[in-house]
């Protein structure tokens, strides 16, 4: 099954629940932001959304710092 992540083409052996995915990227869910066909998904969403054939998908992790007060 052949899908795009953060533009780059991947491959997976079937379709894919995103949040076993994200865990087989070793990505914590809870910092990153999750795009699937220009939709953006809720947290709550990551454990029912499928990653299908053609599926274009963004993964953002969530950056802190800057400057203190």
């Amino acid at each position: 099954m052949k899908l795009r992540v953060n533009g780059k083409p991947t491959e997976l052996p079937k379709a894919t629940a995103l949040i076993d995915y994200l865990h087989s990227l070793g990505v914590d869910p809870r910092a990153v932001a999750v795009e699937v066909n220009e939709n953006i998904l809720a947290r709550s969403e990551f454990e029912t959304t499928t990653l299908e054939e053609g599926d274009v998908v963004e993964i953002v992790r969530m950056v802190g710092g800057g400057r203190q007060p």
